[in-house]
């Protein structure tokens, strides 16, 4: 089976249309979180995530904030008024959604889990090795996907040697995956990176071949930032697509 593995979709529709319109070869959808926020189709978004029927989906801090299941006020003042727009701007068939989904970590087969920020703490960031370690530690399978960042990153731990790489950027990034090592990878953001390339970013994890392949993708976010301008959301929102930060 092949999954393809997307997260931190903040309410970009053109960056989520990007990628299923380019990658057709898979069969199980896996979603890390953060639907919404920041982004003007938080409607257009869940409506097509629901659509496509993931295998899992697993809730992100934006969602909460935007389902009011919290108030936002650990956010700065831009997401916070991006995350009173979004709750006002969702149905509230879409609201329920966001606050039904689970929190993770959660398994997906005996290879993988899924979890937002962190195996230990949905919310948690994973910057440096010290939390990678602490994760690796936390998870219960050898795979471990995260999100939360917007970065790409792969940590790998073996025989007592860890390491870690940032993914080429122009190119694909295809990990095999050894049965003596245990993984812990983020696949970049679908709408909004912050590596310094715009584009999309995702995975395809196969199970049979158990490998992680990396991707990008470009798409027209020049419609993303007219959108969230045409909202009235705050224009660092757009200006930050342009530059992937």
């Amino acid at each position: 089976m092949r999954y393809l593995v997307i997260a931190d979709i903040h309410a970009n529709i053109e960056a989520l249309t990007a990628v299923l319109d380019v990658e057709h070869d898979w069969t199980h959808l896996l979603v890390l979180g953060d639907l919404v926020g920041y982004g003007a189709a938080p409607n257009e978004v869940i409506n097509r995530i629901r659509e496509l029927d993931p295998v899992a989906v697993i809730r992100g801090n934006h969602d909460k904030a935007a389902c009011g299941i919290e108030d936002g006020s650990n956010f700065n003042q831009v997401a916070r008024v991006a995350a009173v727009w979004t709750y006002e701007t969702l149905t509230e068939e879409n609201r329920r959604y966001l606050r039904e989904l689970p929190a993770g970590p959660e398994a997906i087969d005996e290879h993988v889990e899924i979890c937002h920020g962190a195996p230990f703490d949905e919310d948690h960031y994973i910057f440096d090795s010290e939390d990678a370690l602490r994760a690796l530690g936390a998870s219960a399978r050898p795979l471990c996907l995260f999100a939360h960042t917007h970065l790409p990153v792969v940590f790998h731990y073996e025989h007592d040697t860890f390491d870690g790489f940032v993914p080429e950027p122009d190119g694909v990034t295809t990990i095999g995956l050894e049965p003596t090592a245990r993984y812990l990878v983020n696949a970049g953001s679908v709408g909004q990176p912050r590596d310094g390339d715009p584009r999309a970013a995702y995975g395809i994890y196969d199970s049979e071949s158990l490998s992680l392949t990396l991707k990008r993708v470009a798409y027209p976010l020049d419609a993303a930032q007219r959108r969230i301008l045409s909202a009235g959301l705050p224009a660092s929102l757009a200006n930050r697509l342009a530059v992937g930060r």
